[in-house]
């Protein structure tokens, strides 16, 4: 199940920044978000899961949505349209390294010599990916890797919440409920763009199928129940395919650059995570 999430979400890099060739972002997000928030209540009402949340996890609820789904999702949007996807999936998979930051001060977890490690590699690949022609990334690409670091940063963030106040309510109606939540600001984003939704192709409507169907709905819920049967640190090192898949698919299915720089910086950035989820 985990490694079924992983090649989910790898694909997903670039199979999204193929739909903003098509489409306007935030219309594609919500659109997609909002099938997989369909899905996912579809299978809490099959598996007889209460739907309407307790009334004291509201806020807690609305939280999880900002952070793990809201902000993650604008953000990730515009970490593509300023980066090829290949890029913007190792930027936003530093975000064990941001949880490893969050837990000191909120939880009390003391790093470690092998989470500093991972720090020093997740910010060394980091500078790999961008620092190759830094007046370059200065113009084109500098906006972009804010996006993607503040995404992975955020998704850190709701992580050590969850872990430190985990949400009381039924696991897939939960997440069904956080992606509708979450993807209210990205409706609201959308109200200003104007998509030709008949000018899309069938390629088209087939990646909105595929993000709507698994990376938004059943990869979620093969990760939480693949983190019941797996070790924690086992299931993080795992999905770390994710990224090397949305790497490799974006270069051979979209044409984008892969060069040494992108392979370094994989290669940094994966190491430091892989410390992060073992450390």
């Amino acid at each position: 199940m985990v490694l079924a999430t992983a090649c989910s979400w790898g694909f997903n890099w670039p199979v999204t920044k193929f739909l903003l060739w098509e489409l306007p972002p935030f219309a594609m997000r919500t659109l997609c978000c909002w099938l997989g928030a369909t899905i996912c209540f579809a299978i809490a009402r099959h598996r007889g899961e209460t739907l309407w949340p307790p009334r004291d996890q509201w806020g807690r609820l609305v939280l999880f949505a900002a952070c793990n789904f809201g902000a993650f999702t604008i953000l990730t949007t515009l970490s593509l349209v300023w980066l090829p996807a290949s890029e913007a999936v190792i930027l936003t998979y530093t975000l064990p390294i941001w949880a490893v930051g969050f837990a000191w001060p909120m939880l009390g977890e003391r790093p470690t010599l092998a989470r500093l490690a991972a720090i020093a590699l997740g910010l060394g690949g980091i500078a790999v990916l961008v620092g190759a022609n830094p007046l370059h990334a200065e113009r084109t690409q500098l906006p972009g890797v804010a996006c993607g670091l503040a995404a992975a940063a955020v998704f850190g963030f709701g992580t050590v919440i969850a872990k430190r106040a985990p949400l009381r309510m039924p696991l897939v109606a939960g997440v069904g409920w956080q992606a509708v939540l979450g993807t209210i600001p990205v409706a609201l984003l959308a109200l200003g763009e104007h998509p030709h939704w008949a000018g899309v192709t069938a390629l088209g409507w087939g990646g909105i199928f595929y993000v709507a169907v698994l990376p938004m709905s059943l990869a979620y819920l093969a990760w939480f129940r693949g983190l019941r049967l797996l070790p924690a640190a086992t299931a993080a090192t795992a999905v770390l395919l994710a990224p090397v898949i949305g790497v490799f698919a974006s270069g051979f299915m979209l044409g984008e650059p892969l060069g040494l720089r992108q392979l370094g910086a994989l290669a940094m950035t994966l190491g430091g995570v892989a410390l992060a989820a073992r450390g």
